[in-house]
């Protein structure tokens, strides 16, 4: 994996070898493409004509929603699920170098806005004023925000501004919790005011208050500092401290850009496996979760059984956050987990603790393919102080079950899988540095998850955000990074994500 300290050309070689994989496939994914619409006209036609059976009834009253973030496989699941249940879709997203995202040639999106980014010069009035102005435009019931980790707090600034100046209601926290939830630091901090386990943190501003917690540390416990900020550059960086000598500890964090103005947490490390969830909470109620192992740069999707000892212990857990915050809280909530298994007499005790907050929604959402009805309920439910259905009726039931996942299927992306478990491979195999069983293994892994897992951006009825993510939206983005001279250490097909280094 290439870094900041790797030469421009090796960079140069990277974004050129992406643009020709995509120009090579390019014929591949368009028999795909045109053979989908081919398809979908004779054969798998359900979702459009459920949803004109929907619409076709008497009692149904479409809403009109917002979706941010369609470029994402988040917002473009939403926002098909919101289109199946038979309501309207506008799109929204940014657009980096001009490069149009995928999810605007959603057949689910009826409308797609290109939006300005929040910047630090501008701040974020540009970016709120026009969120607004579709909102007044397109007449939009509800706004579900599915932002990236970098516009997280103008979207809550922008919440409160869309829900005074318009009837729309906004799928997003405010900017008190939104700040509070994004930053590790003051996370862990209320985290631990609600009486919540977390692991131990501390927050440091110099390289002298990182020596004086490992060193006063009673247990000797091992750490892994992490920015508080976003920080592409060092967010994979997982080493332990202290190292195994005091001068390799001194060095490693002499390396460390550290101050008041780039301040870090110093967390400890648990040793154990790692689950994320995302939740819809609504007016303080969990209306949707699902939770599922995770990775530090998670492309691989399979949903925890829901009646799972671990879901039901991090619902709980997420049902007991919302609970003691004390809050109307309304958003998506995610949570990250490690879990460490500690035997004693009594057997097996599963040790959780949360160790971060996203509090935008995950990509996990994906998992509720097919689940429209129920999943537009829990959204629309916020329209109205009685539940509404999925099909746009009120229902005065007491209180909705918590809707998860009903299908067992696992998700990837193609063009992720295709470069990470073939080409860089084989790349490796002619260099010499793999063995050629290890190649094959690879080959036969990316085979049993084209014929049997779920791609996550690809739908039969609905595959040109599919086809335009690989061969318009990611080769732009590599020609832009060639233009500009950015180097970048990963790509996060999911979430459209360039991790700068």
């Amino acid at each position: 994996m290439l870094n900041g300290n790797s030469p421009w050309r090796l960079h140069l070689a990277q974004n050129i070898a992406l643009i020709l994989t995509s120009i090579f496939f390019l014929p591949i994914s368009t028999f795909v493409l045109l053979s989908s619409y081919v398809a979908s006209f004779f054969f798998f036609d359900d979702i459009p004509r459920r949803r004109r059976r929907i619409r076709a009834s008497r009692t149904f009253v479409p809403q009109t929603i917002l979706v941010t973030g369609v470029g994402m496989t988040k917002g473009l699941a939403l926002a098909r699920l919101f289109y199946e249940a038979g309501h309207d879709v506008i799109g929204a997203d940014f657009e980096p170098f001009g490069v149009q995202v995928c999810g605007r040639y959603s057949r689910s999106v009826r409308r797609f806005f290109r939006l300005p980014k929040p910047t630090a010069d501008d701040g974020s009035a540009h970016y709120i004023n026009a969120l607004l102005r579709v909102v007044k435009q397109e007449r939009v019931d509800l706004w579900v925000s599915c932002s990236g980790v970098a516009s997280a707090v103008e979207d809550g600034q922008a919440k409160e501004v869309i829900e005074r100046r318009s009837s729309c209601r906004a799928i997003q926290f405010d900017v008190a919790t939104t700040s509070t939830l994004h930053e590790k630091d003051t996370f862990t901090q209320e985290t631990e005011r609600l009486g919540l386990p977390v692991p131990e943190t501390h927050n440091v501003t110099s390289r002298d208050a990182v020596h004086k917690v490992l060193h006063k540390s009673p247990k000797r416990n091992s750490y892994i500092m992490k920015s508080v900020g976003v920080d592409d550059a060092t967010r994979g960086n997982m080493t332990l401290l202290p190292r195994r000598t005091v001068s390799e500890t001194y060095n490693h964090v002499a390396q460390i850009a550290i101050s008041d103005r780039q301040p870090w947490v110093l967390q400890q490390f648990i040793k154990g496996k790692e689950y994320c969830t995302h939740a819809l909470v609504a007016e303080g109620k969990v209306k949707m979760f699902v939770a599922c192992p995770s990775a530090e740069l998670l492309m691989h999707y399979e949903a925890l059984p829901s009646d799972s000892a671990l879901s039901r212990a991090m619902l709980a857990f997420t049902m007991e956050f919302v609970g003691r915050s004390g809050k109307s809280m309304t958003g998506h909530l995610s949570f990250d987990f490690l879990v460490d298994e500690n035997a004693n007499e009594k057997g097996a005790e599963l040790l959780l603790k949360t160790i971060e907050c996203n509090p935008r929604a995950h990509t996990a959402v994906t998992l509720f393919a097919g689940q429209g009805s129920e999943v537009s309920k829990c959204y629309i439910s916020l329209l109205d102080s009685s539940m509404a259905n999925g099909n746009g009726h009120l229902d005065n039931s007491m209180e909705a079950e918590i809707v998860v996942p009903r299908q067992p299927a696992k998700y990837y992306w193609a063009g992720h899988d295709l470069v990470t478990l073939v080409l860089l491979p084989l790349l490796q195999l002619v260099q010499g540095r793999i063995a050629v069983k290890n190649w094959i293994r690879g080959c036969s892994e990316f085979t049993a998850h084209v014929l049997f897992w779920k791609d996550g951006t690809f739908e039969v009825w609905d595959p040109l955000p599919w086809w335009w993510l690989y061969h318009v939206y990611w080769p732009g983005q590599f020609l832009a990074s060639i233009s500009q001279r950015r180097k970048w250490s990963r790509i996060n097909v999911g979430t459209t994500k360039v991790f700068g280094c």
